[in-house]
């Protein structure tokens, strides 16, 4: 439909509907709902002639912010800006533009739901400056006449600047707000928290309350909670399906007493009797540890997460905020959800990947408004006498046989048609796995070879009825060393396991194996961080054959060995090597008896990385830390450092202090001298 005149508009809107009112397949009420719907179109057509201004949208933006307008393509945007100048609504109506007035309706819909936030913000931004002065001089003011509460265990002592944060958590519950205590990673987020809770505990308000942690910590809180603050009972909300139902009955009927429960973010949002646990219970304080999962409002975990019926909210994070306005609303409505209500449905549409002027201008003004909300302190700040971090990159050049088989995978990979972003996603992850090791692919094995082996596990009393084109057919979809596994399993293949040279031809393994031996004669300990188990499994048959004693924790370790495998390693200075996936042992574990991290192989998301490092890096250290990047040159590893340097530095520029001042780099192009 073009914007000639109004006259034309209404001739358009009574011939649809006279062909609509012929129509004999819809009923009377579509006939007039869509009478309705043209009437109301005309309405507001009319409106906007009648205001002689156009917003901002129509007149400068960008055909990536006009592509927000509902049904307006990045083509229909370029459309507009060569139409410019519009200075009037007249001159879009009188334009033989070809544009329609649904996209007129588009551009209102827009600015409407960009007034909301607007208007949102405005509010939180004046309970933000009556917090400002209140936080600025709890902070300036340090200590002052703040004391360890007296429940918690006398043998230890909190840190000035960990007295500080409590000083600074008791202020936001006298003003009957939530906060982020977003730390960095090592400075005893866990320990100011119970710190807090054990205040509350002295001021009569015994609970209950609910920490949330990741799996991997789980043990470690359940023991710092015992360590600093005996007083508080402490409930474990863990176990099978079954062991959760009778704990349940158990809560709700006041048979077990408690302060604090302690349990899982999967296992809290478990199942609908989980959940509903949670929505009963009226908590006091509901405590989130690594709080930056709750970075996204429209994801299922978020949503039920919101659902917890708690007075307060703490969120405990090591990652900074990022420029990313979705996040930064997402962690405000977290904390302010009063403030929120009425308003989800609108931040909840913003796109985390949008960099309009709009967004911009909230990102600044969120980041003030989270001001007073937010206590971060950086190790350079508060522990001046930690030893430095320093990180070295060594580009590792691949072995012959693994570069020819990348620049294979490459080649093929490139000629592979145009990929939607998933299927990107799985090329990117497919290059790293060769950058790491070829065994991550299946190479050696062959059809034939597979064909053979196939036949051969007929001898196997588990497959002598098997059909062995069904057996190919499995072995075809494993990987070398998978297979490599399988004839290590089955005597009737067991001649087809690959040679010990293979498993260890790689560039890394032949760096590795130097640099260990190196940090070995120094009495160095080292935590040795890989993305994948499977990499992890090889990393094994080097140790073994370097007679390197290690132990290794990942996703799949049972929760009652793993606090147990942290105790063996802190315990014995005999055991060489730590093996952790990022993942898994990347947080709230505490290494700092090694001083040597090395990640095999690096993390898409930088921060998790960072969270790695700081096992060590963190209060109990008394040696300078070595963090050891491999990155295969030539690779797709080295794309992803770059981009994760880049990260980085936005980090520090967000940072006050300019980040971290103990943490310095070296990049060697060679292998390890």
């Amino acid at each position: 439909m073009s914007f000639f005149n109004l006259d034309r508009f209404r001739f358009q809107r009574d011939n649809a509907a006279d062909s609509h009112s012929q129509s004999s397949d819809g009923s009377n009420s579509d006939k007039e709902n869509k009478r309705g719907d043209l009437k109301s179109k005309e309405i507001f057509f009319i409106k906007v002639q009648s205001q002689p201004h156009l917003p901002k949208t129509a007149r400068s933006n960008t055909p990536p912010e006009l592509a927000l307008i509902s049904g307006c393509s990045i083509k229909k945007a370029q459309k507009i800006i060569s139409l410019r100048p519009f200075n009037t609504w007249k001159d879009v109506f009188y334009k033989d533009n070809g544009l329609s007035i649904d996209l007129v309706h588009g551009c209102k819909v827009v600015l409407k739901e960009r007034q909301v936030v607007r208007d949102l913000m405005g509010r939180c931004e004046k309970i933000a400056q009556k917090m400002t002065k209140d936080v600025t001089q709890v902070i300036e003011a340090g200590m002052g006449s703040i004391k360890q509460p007296k429940v918690l265990n006398s043998n230890f002592k909190l840190q000035p600047y960990q007295l500080i944060g409590l000083k600074w958590l008791i202020l936001l519950h006298q003003h009957n707000l939530s906060g982020i205590l977003a730390d960095e990673m090592g400075l005893g987020k866990t320990i100011q928290a119970i710190s807090f809770l054990a205040h509350l505990y002295e001021k009569g308000i015994k609970g209950p309350h609910l920490i949330t942690v990741p799996s991997s910590t789980l043990d470690n809180w359940v023991r710092e909670l015992g360590l600093w603050c005996p007083s508080l009972k402490v409930l474990i909300y863990y176990g099978s399906v079954e062991d959760r139902r009778y704990l349940r009955q158990d809560i709700l009927s006041g048979l077990v007493e408690f302060n604090i429960i302690v349990s899982t973010y999967n296992l809290t949002i478990g199942n609908d009797y989980d959940r509903s646990l949670f929505r009963k219970l009226r908590l006091k304080y509901a405590v989130f540890d690594e709080g930056h999962m709750l970075k996204n409002m429209n994801s299922l975990r978020y949503r039920h997460l919101m659902a917890i019926n708690a007075e307060h909210r703490l969120l405990l994070t090591g990652t900074p905020l990022q420029n990313n306005l979705l996040e930064l609303m997402s962690l405000l409505n977290f904390i302010m959800p009063s403030m929120f209500s009425s308003s989800t449905s609108q931040i909840s549409k913003m796109s985390s990947e949008e960099e309009s002027r709009f967004h911009k201008d909230r990102i600044a003004q969120a980041k003030l408004i989270m001001k007073p909300f937010i206590l971060r302190r950086v190790k350079s700040q508060v522990l001046k006498w930690l030893p430095p971090k320093v990180e070295n990159i060594e580009m590792c050049p691949m072995s012959d046989a693994q570069q020819n088989l990348y620049e294979k995978l490459f080649k093929r990979l490139k000629k592979a048609p145009n990929r939607d972003k998933r299927e990107l996603c799985n090329v990117m992850m497919q290059l790293r796995k060769m950058a790491n090791h070829p065994l991550l692919h299946r190479q050696y094995y062959t059809s034939d070879k597979l064909a053979a082996m196939s036949k051969a596990m007929l001898k196997e009393p588990t497959h002598f009825d098997a059909d062995p084109a069904l057996i190919q057919e499995d072995m075809e979809v494993m990987s070398d060393f998978e297979l490599h596994n399988l004839c290590k399993q089955y005597s009737s293949i067991s001649s087809f396991q690959l040679e010990k040279e293979l498993l260890l031809d790689t560039g890394k393994f032949a760096l590795l194996t130097k640099i260990l031996t190196m940090l070995k004669e120094k009495g160095d300990r080292v935590v040795l961080f890989s993305q994948f188990t499977m990499m992890l499994d090889i990393v094994e048959i080097l140790l073994k054959h370097l007679d390197h004693q290690f132990v290794r924790l990942d996703g799949s370790t049972p929760m009652a060995e793993r606090i147990g495998l942290i105790d063996k390693y802190n315990t014995n200075p005999e055991i060489f090597v730590f093996l952790l996936s990022t993942r898994a042992g990347g947080q709230g574990i505490n290494l700092a008896s090694a001083n040597t991290v090395i990640l095999h192989d690096i993390d898409c998301n930088p921060f998790n990385d960072k969270q790695a490092e700081d096992r060590c890096h963190r209060m109990g250290q008394t040696r300078t830390v070595q963090v050891i990047k491999l990155i295969s040159r030539d690779s797709i590893e080295a794309c992803m450092l770059r981009v994760g340097q880049e990260k980085l530095k936005l980090e520090q520029d967000m940072t006050t202090d300019g980040g971290e001042c103990q943490h310095t780099t070296s990049i060697k192009p060679t292998g390890h001298n």
